[in-house]
């Protein structure tokens, strides 16, 4: 016992000579010290995960810190660890009061990346909520829409600033308005089924068309679902545009849902840019960082002309939900009361294509997104999308689009960066 008490003062003894020694020569002694930063930000979304992905590149090029994340839910409680967690700064996410109340007793240099805005003195980045807004509308207005709608959920404050920004920009230009609000998640009231029938409710009322913009991707996706339950034609009578490009959530929705991108790594980057000058000792603003978003991933909810003439908008949804059956002109006349001269009338005056050039045209962009999204052969692709033969596939891509699918597919395909 004494000899270890002997060894344990003599390391002592030497550590604080060598730092006295630091200190008499002006040697910075934090120079050697590697910062800790906890990161409290959710991984179960895009958005969040490309906000890490920025935080990531950030530590990578310009600092070398020990970063701390575990698994956390959006606008769950604040985690146990975080009462006890001494490190250098964190980056948060603030979307209720519970967690910025945890955040303000540590006491350390703290980067908000929520619009909520529960710590007001707190620096905080996020995506401009007024540039969503606008491209959300400019996206309608291209496609022929006066009737726009706004989908919120009061359980973030950020839904409620789009949800103004959006309502600004649509009455400035004069069309006509329609906004919802959903039962608050964290309301005791709130259930699935309940909010899936306030919505069904809310979309019956709704005139059409109508293009809606849902405040993340995941209210959009339930705007969806309940199209499809109640047979609306999507995007043919109701436009759906979400936000966040959450690739998984866009994909698996019915039909795919398009969507605003925001330029998440960007904001991320900036975020621990800020952290790193404030655990510095720099006195910084408490004014944003304010992201723009990259633009609109356009997938089929979205990729229409707005259409009044109800027996077309029919037709086309059977178009698109059938192309890939090798259907024919004479199929789509068996869903509509139409004879095939006033179908090819109505179809050029609403779209300025035929029944026969719209199908094409599905069957076109499906061969695409397969030749862009996969590795498929040219075999399978035709297999899929109704051409018993892949050298007829070819032959028909070809004269629609000048270039073979090879030729497409070296160009544009993502496979080997997925």
């Amino acid at each position: 016992m004494d000899e270890e008490w002997f060894e344990w003062r003599q390391r002592k003894l030497v550590f604080t000579s060598r730092v006295f020694f630091m200190v008499r020569v002006g040697i910075d002694f934090d120079m050697s010290h590697r910062r800790s930063v906890a990161l409290l930000v959710e991984t179960s979304n895009a958005y969040s995960r490309g906000l890490l992905e920025g935080v990531i590149a950030y530590n990578k090029q310009h600092a070398n810190w020990s970063m701390f994340i575990a698994e956390q839910e959006r606008g769950a409680d604040p985690p146990g660890w975080l009462r006890h967690w001494s490190g250098d700064g964190i980056i948060a996410r603030i979307e209720t009061d519970n967690i910025a109340k945890a955040i303000k007793k540590i006491g350390l240099p703290v980067v908000d990346l929520s619009a909520a805005r529960h710590v007001t003195e707190i620096p905080w980045a996020d995506t401009d909520d007024q540039a969503i807004a606008s491209l959300a509308v400019e996206h309608f207005i291209e496609r022929g829409f006066k009737h726009l709608a706004y989908c919120g959920d009061p359980a973030f404050r950020w839904s409620d600033s789009r949800c103004e920004r959006f309502s600004e920009i649509v009455n400035r230009k004069g069309l006509k308005l329609y906004t919802y609000q959903a039962i608050s998640r964290y309301d005791p009231k709130f259930t699935l089924d309940r909010e899936k029938r306030r919505i069904e409710n809310w979309l019956r009322d709704l005139p059409r068309p109508v293009a809606i913009m849902g405040c993340y991707d995941y209210k959009a996706q339930q705007v969806l679902d309940v199209c499809r339950e109640l047979d609306f034609a999507v995007p043919e009578e109701i436009a759906v545009l979400g936000v966040d490009n959450d690739r998984l959530q866009c994909e698996f929705a019915s039909p795919p849902l398009s969507s605003i991108i925001p330029d998440t790594r960007r904001t991320g980057f900036e975020a621990a840019e800020l952290l790193d000058r404030m655990m510095s000792g720099e006195t910084v603003s408490t004014q944003p960082l304010i992201t723009k978003p990259l633009g609109i991933e356009t997938r089929e909810s979205t990729d229409v002309l707005a259409i009044e003439d109800r027996e077309v908008a029919v037709a086309l949804k059977y178009i698109r939900e059938h192309a890939n059956q090798n259907i024919r002109v004479a199929d789509v006349l068996r869903v509509t009361p139409m004879s095939r001269r006033v179908l090819e009338i109505r179809f050029k005056k609403v779209i300025k294509r035929t029944p026969h050039q719209e199908i094409q045209r599905v069957r076109i962009n499906r061969i695409e997104q397969l030749l862009r999204e996969t590795d498929l052969t040219i075999h399978e692709i035709a297999e899929l999308c109704g051409y018993v033969h892949a050298e007829y596939l070819a032959a028909v891509y070809k004269r629609e689009t000048g270039r073979t699918p090879s030729q497409f597919r070296q160009q544009t395909s993502v496979v080997s960066r997925s």
